[in-house]
């Protein structure tokens, strides 16, 4: 019996594609999904970036993965398997975000709210911008999943945004981006050169801001934040955490439309809303930036159960912004547990 690599085993490595793609091409399913399993991760973030949502990314990897199996038959090899794939999921991605509304952030939505404001009724038609679940190191050193920055792309008209990403974040030759999207390098050129304006008028939309403040901060000093914004958070204590926010800081908390703008506000309403009940959190990774998993103990002696998703936005090493997120579907999305235990604390 031959000692040689199958084409299906997963630690064949890349120089196995050939012959991937030749059992796939022949009908194999099998080979197929191996064949696109290095992919995935990267199509699905390139697809968030896209559309603002880790559902909707995930429907047009699904949607994409099908068209390349229906397709493969067609497929020359003109083209990487991963340029072929691009392009597949730029266009899904550009179809199925023509169907349905642009993602919003709170500010986006309507104006800021003061104490004692009514924080109106969830919004619960799918226009918020929603929180992604860090994909791999390595997709988050190449590709820019920021808040911020995913959400200043959801303002640019869906070509541009495809132009952007292709060419700045995922470094694409205008020639590959003009076949992608089967138009002219003039035009791709064209397009780059609007969406730089756009963004430009955004400064906190650069696509590795966040990655820039944790580096400034250093391991110890990201360390003295979380661990200072946690224990203030548990401890309710607005002082101590009023220290660490800008004076202009921003708190929103999708899908409610409330949201409220500068630190003395925000401030009142940790005080008089979010600390009226005990909670319990655990950090997470968000979108490449802080997050953590915020537990709420909504009656007396009761289990913290999860209450919210809290991403942090920084600035010259404060927290300018704190995006809460409370669709009850993220324990799900996240894999974490709905449930607060002593055992979920990670190492810090």
């Amino acid at each position: 019996m031959s000692d040689a690599p199958s084409p299906l085993d997963p630690d064949a490595g890349a120089d196995r594609e050939p012959s991937l793609l030749a059992a796939a091409r022949a009908g194999d399913p099998a080979a197929f999904d191996q064949l696109m399993a290095p992919y995935r991760p990267e199509l699905t973030a390139h697809c968030y970036r896209m559309l603002g949502s880790p559902f909707d990314a995930e429907d047009a990897v699904q949607e994409s993965l099908l068209s390349a199996w229906r397709g493969l038959g067609a497929f020359e090899g003109r083209s990487s398997v991963r340029t072929w794939l691009y392009r597949i999921t730029t266009n899904a991605c550009i179809r199925l975000g023509s169907q349905r509304s642009r993602r919003l952030l709170s500010p986006d939505f309507g104006p800021s709210r003061t104490v004692g404001d009514d924080l109106g009724e969830p919004v619960t038609e799918p226009v918020w911008l929603e929180p992604w679940p860090d994909p791999a190191e390595s997709y988050l050193r190449r590709e820019g999943v920021e808040l911020a920055f995913v959400a200043a792309l959801q303002h640019l008209p869906a070509t541009q945004r495809a132009v952007l990403i292709l060419r700045e974040v995922l470094e694409f030759s205008a020639a590959d981006v003009a076949e992608l999207l089967d138009t002219t390098t003039a035009s791709v050129n064209s397009a780059l050169q609007r969406a730089r304006q756009t963004m430009a008028a955004q400064p906190d939309a650069a696509p590795a801001r966040q990655r820039s403040e944790l580096a400034e901060l250093g391991p110890d000093g990201v360390r003295a934040l979380v661990d200072g914004f946690v224990k203030a958070w548990e401890d309710a204590d607005v002082d101590a955490l009023v220290d660490l926010l800008t004076a202009d800081v921003r708190f929103t908390m999708p899908p409610l439309p409330a949201w409220f703008d500068g630190r003395d506000d925000v401030a009142g309403f940790f005080a008089g809303g979010v600390f009226a009940t005990p909670w319990k959190l655990r950090p997470i990774p968000v979108n490449g930036q802080l997050g953590f998993a915020c537990y709420q103990q909504r009656t007396p002696g009761g289990p913290f159960r999860l209450g919210a998703i809290n991403l942090l936005t920084l600035r010259d090493g404060r927290i300018a912004q704190v995006s809460a997120f409370l669709d009850p579907e993220l324990p799900r999305r996240f894999g974490i547990p709905e449930i607060f235990s002593e055992n979920l604390a990670p190492d810090r």
